[in-house]
C-alpha cells in the first residue's frame, strides 16, 4: 500500500530566515535618526546588506554612539575628512554635513556602491569622493581629521601608517578594540604597556575619549570597543624612528628581564658589532674611540647607576631616549 505523502512544511522566507532579518527591518530607524534635520538625505533603505565578517566587518549601528564620535572630532565648517572603513554611511552622512569636504577609503566594493547611494541626488553628493581599495595600501590624500572604525585586525598597521603621514593633520578619531586602545594610553609597569605604547607615545598624544559596547553593532564583535583621539607631536621628536624602534623592539622582546640579560645575548651583540662596522665605513672613521667591542659597551652602559637592574617595563620615554643617546654617544647604533 503505497504511504500518502505529508504536506511539506511552509519554509520562512529568505528575510525571515536570514540572521540579520530582524536588524534589517529595524535598522532604518537608526539611519533615520543619523540624518535628521536633512530629509533630502538618503537613508540606507530596508535592505541592509549583511557584514562580511570574514573582513571584519560589523556596522555600527547606534546613531548617539555615531553622533558622539562626530562631536569629539571637533570638526570646522572648512575641513577635509578622511574616513577610514564607511561601511553603509552612517558616520559618513554627518561628517558630510559638518565639513568641507569627506574622502571616504572602503575595500568593499558593496559598501562603495551603498555610501554612494546614501547621497545620491543630494546636496552632498559633490562633497564625497569614495575609493575603493585596501587603506594599508592606499595613497592618503591631504586631510585635517581623520575618522575610523575599522577591522580590528589592521589596527596597528594603521595607527602607524598615520603616524608617519605627512604633512601632519589635526588630528585621528578611531574605534579600536578596547585591549588594543588601552595599550596605546598605558603607563610604565603596566601588564599591557609594550612597544606599541612606547612608540605611539613617542610620536604622538592618545586621549581616551569612550568605550563602545558590543550591541552598538551589527553583528556584536566578540570584545568591547573605544574610541580614541590621535594627535601627532608637532614638531615631532629629533630622534631617528629607525634607530628607535630597532631598540624599543630588542628591549621589549623580553621586557621583564633586566636590560643587560636583553642585550647580551649573542645574537644581538653580533648584530651590533656588524652595525658599529657599518658606521664606522660610512662616517670615514671610529665613532668608538676607545675602540671596544659592542659586549664591552654593553657592559658599561648598564652598569651605570640609572641603568643597573633596570626593565624595559618600567622604563618611561625620557629613559629610552636617555639611553639611546648614551649607546649612539659610544658608538652603539641599533639600524
Amino acid at each position: 500500500m503505497p504511504k500518502t505523502k505529508r504536506p511539506r512544511r511552509s519554509e520562512p522566507s529568505s528575510a525571515s530566515s536570514s540572521p540579520y532579518a530582524i536588524t534589517s527591518r529595524s535598522a532604518p530607524s537608526s539611519s533615520t535618526s543619523n540624518n535628521e534635520g536633512t530629509a533630502s538625505l538618503k537613508s540606507a533603505g530596508t535592505n541592509l546588506i549583511a557584514p562580511n565578517t570574514s573582513l571584519g566587518q560589523h556596522f555600527l549601528k547606534n546613531p548617539a554612539v555615531v553622533t558622539a564620535i562626530v562631536a569629539k572630532a571637533g570638526l570646522k565648517p572648512t575641513d577635509s575628512i578622511l574616513e577610514i572603513g564607511p561601511g553603509t554611511g552612517n558616520m559618513t552622512v554627518p561628517l558630510l554635513q559638518q565639513s568641507k569636504s569627506v574622502v571616504a577609503i572602503e575595500y568593499d566594493t558593496r559598501m562603495v556602491r551603498e555610501v554612494l547611494k546614501r547621497v545620491e541626488g543630494t546636496s552632498e553628493e559633490r562633497k564625497l569622493k569614495v575609493i575603493q581599495g585596501d587603506a594599508i595600501k592606499t595613497r592618503f590624500p591631504f586631510f585635517d581629521v581623520c575618522v575610523a572604525n575599522v577591522p580590528y585586525q589592521i589596527s596597528s598597521a594603521l595607527v602607524f601608517k598615520l603616524l608617519s603621514h605627512r604633512p601632519m593633520f589635526r588630528c585621528a578619531v578611531m574605534m579600536l578594540q578596547e585591549e588594543f586602545a588601552l595599550r596605546l594610553t598605558a603607563r610604565p609597569g603596566e601588564a599591557l604597556y609594550c612597544r606599541l605604547t612606547v612608540n605611539t607615545q613617542l610620536l604622538a598624544k592618545v586621549d581616551q575619549l569612550m568605550k563602545v559596547g558590543r550591541n552598538n553593532f551589527r553583528p556584536p564583535p566578540k570584545v568591547e570597543s573605544r574610541v580614541v583621539r590621535i594627535e601627532l607631536r608637532n614638531p615631532p621628536p629629533p630622534v631617528n624612528f629607525t634607530e628607535w624602534d630597532g631598540m624599543i623592539r630588542l628591549l621589549f622582546n623580553r621586557k621583564n628581564k633586566t636590560l643587560r640579560s636583553v642585550l647580551m645575548t649573542k645574537p644581538t651583540i653580533k648584530m651590533l658589532d656588524e652595525n658599529m662596522r657599518t658606521q664606522r665605513a660610512l662616517n670615514g672613521a671610529s665613532m668608538n674611540t676607545e675602540n671596544k667591542t659592542a659586549d664591552q659597551i654593553i657592559e658599561d652602559v648598564v652598569a651605570m647607576e640609572q641603568w643597573k637592574d633596570k626593565r624595559a617595563s618600567k622604563l618611561d620615554l625620557d629613559d629610552f631616549l636617555a639611553l639611546l643617546a648614551e649607546f649612539n654617544k659610544r658608538g652603539i647604533h641599533f639600524a
